[in-house]
C-alpha cells in the first residue's frame, strides 16, 4: 500500500493517494498522452505531486518539475524543450506565464476560483480546467502495463541553457531486477526502506527531493510534506509523526543549528534513524555539530540528476575522515582523471567520473552533443573535482569552473563557503574569483543576512582569519538582501561572477 500523505491539515490515506494517481493516469490518456509523453508541473510543494508521481509510474509518462520562481521566458523554454502536453500549475502562478504556454498544451490549475459545474477557471480565456473537479471526473487507468517513468529533471550545470535529463525506460522483463538494485541504493543513500516514516521540506522542483518522494510514496508508511522549510516546524513534525528518515541539505543544517538551544531541546527527536543529505558538500564542522546533536544519523551522498547516487558517507565515515563524501555504494564506479583522461595518482585532484548501474542510462533531451561531451568510457563527469584516498574514500573539492587560481595557487571556494555560512547572522553565501592585476584573480564573498540582521564586511573578514589560512580569506565581502538563483534554483554563482569579469578574459 502506498504511503499515507500528510500536508499541513491534510491527511490522505495510501488508498486515496493511489486512487488519485491512477485517475490522473487515466485522465492523461484521455487527453491523448501516450507512453513517454511529458507533463509539466509548476507547483509549490503540494500533495498533487503525489498524484503526478503515481500517474507517471502507471501510464509511463514523464513529469517535468519547473521552479515556480522562474520568469515567463524560462518557463517558456522548458515547456517548449520538453514538448510537454499538459501543464499542472497553481492557479495564482498562471497569469504571469499564460502568454508563454504553447498552443495545444492542456492546462490544469490547482487552487483558485472556477465554475462549479464546468470546472473552467475563472478569468482564464485559454480554456484552463480546475484540477480537482477535472480529476474527479476521470476514470482509473485501464491500459496495458508499461515501463514506469519518473521526473524529467532539468539541470544547467555551469553554462548555457538548462538540459533535460531524460532517463531511458527499463524494459518490463528487466524491471524487477532493476528495481531491486535501485531500492538497495536508495536504502543506503537516502534511508528509504519499507515501513519508514519520511519527511520532506525541500522544494520538489529539485531533483533529489523528487527522487526521495518517489521512493517514499512507494515504500514508506507515512510521508509528511511541508510547504517550505521552517527549522522549528521540522522538529515539531518529527516529534508529532515519529519521523525516522528525513532529507536535509547543508544550509538547512546551519539554520537548524542556529535555533536557540532551548528551542532545540523542546522536541523529542529520538525517532530519527537516517538523515539524508545531497546537493552540496557539507562542512565537516557543521556535520560534526549535527552528529553531536542528533547522534549517528547524518548521511551524505554524492549524487546528480544524470548519474544517480554514487557514494555515501556514513556517520562513522564523517567521524573518521572529516570532509569525505564516502565510498561508492553497491556497484557504482568512480574514477579521478586528469584533463587528458589519464588516471590521477592517489590523493591528486582531478575530474570525477562516475557510473551507477542501478539506474538506467540517460540522454540530454534534444542535446546529444552535450551528452557525448561528458562521457568517457561509459562514465560521466559533471565537472566536479576531487580526489580519492588510499581506502577509496572520495573527497570533493569544487566544480572545475569554480576553482580560483590566485598567484598560481589553486583555491576551492566551497571550503571557504563552509566557514562563511557559519558566521552569525548569515543566511546564505557564495565565494568566487574576481579580477586582480597582481594575482590574476582574488577571492570575493557575497553574503545574504538573516532578515533584520546587519552584517559588517570587515568583521566577517576578521572572523574568517581565525579559521582559514590567509590565502583563503576573501579580500572583499559584499552584503546583499537576496542572492540570485540559477535555472535549477541553486545559487547563481556564475551570474554574480560574470558581473566582475565583464570585458576581461577568464579560463571558463
Amino acid at each position: 500500500m502506498p504511503a499515507d500523505l500528510w500536508f499541513e491539515s491534510l491527511h490522505r490515506p495510501g488508498a486515496e493517494v493511489q486512487d488519485r494517481g491512477t485517475r490522473l493516469a487515466g485522465g492523461l490518456r484521455r487527453l491523448g498522452l501516450e507512453e513517454g509523453a511529458v507533463v509539466a508541473v509548476l507547483l509549490r510543494n503540494d500533495p498533487v505531486f503525489a498524484d503526478v508521481v503515481f500517474a507517471c509510474r502507471t501510464a509511463g509518462t514523464y513529469y517535468c518539475p519547473i521552479n515556480w520562481h522562474f520568469t515567463a521566458e524560462e518557463v517558456r523554454f522548458l515547456l517548449e524543450d520538453s514538448a510537454a502536453s499538459v501543464l499542472i500549475v497553481h492557479a495564482d502562478l498562471l497569469p504571469a506565464i499564460r502568454g508563454v504556454v504553447p498552443a495545444g498544451v492542456a492546462v490544469l490549475t490547482v487552487g483558485g476560483r472556477h465554475d462549479g459545474e464546468s470546472g473552467d477557471v475563472e478569468g482564464d480565456g485559454g480554456g484552463a480546467s480546475a484540477y480537482e473537479p477535472w480529476l474527479a471526473g476521470q476514470p482509473a487507468y485501464d491500459g496495458p502495463r508499461v515501463a514506469p517513468r519518473g521526473h524529467l529533471a532539468y539541470t544547467s550545470g555551469t553554462t548555457g541553457r538548462p538540459k533535460g535529463v531524460l532517463r531511458h525506460p527499463v524494459p518490463l522483463d528487466e524491471l524487477d531486477d532493476q528495481l531491486a538494485r535501485m531500492r538497495s541504493v536508495v536504502a543506503k543513500a537516502i534511508g528509504i526502506v519499507p515501513g519508514c516514516r519520511a519527511l520532506m521540506s525541500a522544494p520538489l522542483y529539485h531533483s533529489a527531493p523528487g527522487v526521495f518522494i518517489q521512493n517514499a510514496l512507494q515504500m514508506a508508511e507515512r510521508l509528511v510534506l511541508t510547504p517550505r522549510f521552517d527549522a522549528e516546524q521540522v522538529l515539531a513534525l518529527v516529534e508529532r509523526h515519529r519521523i525516522d528518515v528525513l532529507y536535509l541539505v547543508p544550509i538547512m543544517y546551519v539554520r537548524l543549528l542556529k535555533l536557540p538551544p532551548e528551542v532545540r531541546a523542546r522536541y523529542d527527536l529520538s525517532s530519527i534513524r537516517f538523515v539524508a543529505s545531497t546537493g552540496s558538500p557539507c562542512s565537516p564542522e557543521v556535520k560534526r555539530a549535527m552528529l553531536d546533536w542528533l547522534g549517528p544519523v547524518i548521511h551524505e551522498t554524492y549524487a546528480s540528476s544524470e548519474a544517480g547516487m554514487i557514494t555515501v558517507a556514513t556517520p562513522a565515515d564523517a567521524a573518521e575522515r572529516p570532509g569525505t563524501a564516502g565510498r561508492p555504494v553497491d556497484a557504482a564506479s568512480l574514477r579521478i582523471l586528469d584533463e587528458a583522461g589519464n588516471p590521477c595518482a592517489q590523493g591528486d585532484v582531478g575530474l570525477i567520473y562516475v557510473r551507477q548501474p542501478a539506474y538506467p542510462d540517460f540522454t540530454y533531451l534534444n542535446n546529444n552533443v552535450a551528452r557525448r561531451a561528458i562521457d568517457r568510457d561509459g562514465l560521466v563527469t559533471l565537472g566536479d573535482m576531487g580526489y580519492v584516498d588510499a581506502d577509496g574514500y572520495l573527497f570533493i573539492c569544487d566544480r572545475a569552473s569554480d576553482m580560483v587560481i590566485s598567484g598560481g595557487v589553486n583555491i576551492y571556494p566551497a571550503e571557504i563557503e563552509h566557514e562563511l555560512v557559519r558566521y552569525p547572522g548569515v543566511a546564505d553565501c557564495v565565494v568566487f574569483g574576481v579580477p586582480d592585476d597582481e594575482y590574476g584573480e582574488r577571492l570575493h564573498g557575497v553574503v545574504q543576512p538573516v532578515q533584520g540582521v546587519t552584517i559588517e564586511p570587515a568583521a566577517v573578514i576578521d572572523w574568517l582569519k581565525g579559521r582559514l589560512s590567509g590565502f583563503k580569506v576573501p579580500r572583499t565581502i559584499e552584503v546583499t538582501a537576496q542572492l540570485p538563483r540559477d535555472e535549477t534554483g541553486k545559487l547563481a554563482k556564475r551570474r554574480l561572477r560574470d558581473q566582475h569579469w565583464a570585458g576581461r578574459q577568464r579560463r571558463v
